[in-house]
Parts: C-alpha cells; structure tokens; sequence
C-alpha cells in the first residue's frame, strides 16, 4: 500500500485532495525507525536488500571504510529506491552518519576463509569490533546493535538422529563457500527476520546468540545460540 501525500493551500480542501485523501492508516506502519548497516561487502549488502525488501526503515545509512565501494552501493539502491518504500537512503565513512539509529547491524570484518573455525574468525574480528562498537554507541546510545557471526550449537545424545541433520547444516555453510567463496543471502535475509520481530514488537522466538552466565550451572561469560524472545525492547 502506497502512501499518499496530500498538500493543503489553506483551510478548505478541493475536491480533488478529498478524493485522495486515505480513509484509514496503513497496518503495521513503522514510523521513525532508522537502521545502519556497518560494512558493505557480500553480508553487509544482504542484509541492507533484506531489510529495505520488507519496508522495515524510513532512513537506512551505510558505512564502510572502502569509500568508492560504499558511494557506488548507496548510489546503486538509490538508483532502484522507486522500488522501494524507503524514502532516505545515506552513507559515509564517518559515523555520525549513523546517529539516532534504532537498530545497527555490525557485519564488518575479516571474511571467513574455507575451513576455518568460527572461534578462530571471532578472535581475529576482535580488534575491529574494539573500534566499531565505541563508535556506535557515541551516536546512537540506545540503539540495539546486531553482530552477525555464525554460532554453533550442538546436541550428544539423541535418538532421532538430529546430530547428523546439524552436521549436514553446519558443513552446507562451508560447502556454500567452497563453491561460491562466502555466504551472504540466507543471513541478510534472516538479519531481517529479526529486525521485524524486534521493530515490530512481535515477540517471536529466534536462535541467537546471548549471554548464558549463572544460567546452566556457567559462571563464566560464555554466549551460546539458545531460543530467546524478540520484542521492541531486544
């Protein structure tokens, strides 16, 4: 459903704005939500097309430190945003581009490499989320802040034979980058599942990643992909 803008020249409406005007609000509208996207390479670029296919934003901002690629991406869906129903569409290697952001989706970093563990692909991000996060956080406070990665999650016994069926998950992302050299699609488009769940206040049940001490008997500051509800408020 489009929206339609109605101009007034005065106190008294013509016949014309009458008859244009909307009868009733657009179901499930969501006024006022920005959304950044931090790095635009394969993922980055995924999620943004995600997030923009579903009308999630009214202003999305990109960045990254490739300067010529970031310009070339927000011209490119500028270009196609008569498609689409998000008005602004920004981008700069500065952060405060991404300032009073409801939601940041962090998917800069070190690409991961075929056969690479995923604990090895964390620890060599670390040093750039130490520079994204502060960053982040100074021009946009309360915003929620999404890291995409690949957790995994494991099972030891089961009569149903679920080990194999997440052996053959986990081995389809590594077969997706031996073939094609990264995996993009399936995470852009789940990255937006969430951020639906959480600007819509849906509170859905989703696998992700969140912090597990003092529960389980762990004292430590371990995350492990559990079942956790998504509202507005995280």
């Amino acid at each position: 459903m489009y929206h339609i803008l109605i101009f007034f020249q005065g106190t008294m409406a013509t016949l014309k704005e009458k008859l244009i005007a909307p009868v009733a609000g657009e179901e499930g509208a969501i006024p006022n939500n920005k959304i950044t996207v931090v790095g635009v390479g394969q993922v980055g670029m995924a999620c943004a097309i995600s997030i923009l296919g579903k009308s999630l934003t009214d202003e999305l901002a990109l960045v990254d430190v490739l300067e010529d690629k970031l310009k070339g991406e927000m011209m490119d869906l500028q270009h196609g945003s008569l498609f689409l129903q998000t008005p602004k569409i920004v981008a700069d290697k500065d952060y405060s581009v991404t300032a009073n952001s409801k939601i940041v989706v962090v998917t800069a970093g070190v690409r991961q490499q075929e056969g690479e563990s995923r604990l090895n692909l964390v620890q060599r991000n670390v040093n750039v989320f130490k520079f994204i996060i502060p960053q982040i956080v100074k021009y946009s406070p309360d915003c929620i802040i999404i890291v995409v990665s690949n957790p995994e999650m494991g099972t030891d016994s089961d009569s149903e034979n679920w080990k194999e069926v997440h052996k053959m998950v986990v081995e389809s992302a590594y077969e997706v980058i031996k073939l094609k050299g990264y995996t993009n699609w399936a995470i852009g488009l789940s990255v937006a599942d969430l951020i639906e769940s959480m600007l819509k206040n849906l509170s859905r049940n989703h696998p992700v990643s969140t912090m597990v001490k003092g529960m389980y008997g762990i004292e430590n500051e371990v995350f492990l992909s559990l079942p956790c509800i998504l509202n507005a408020r995280g």
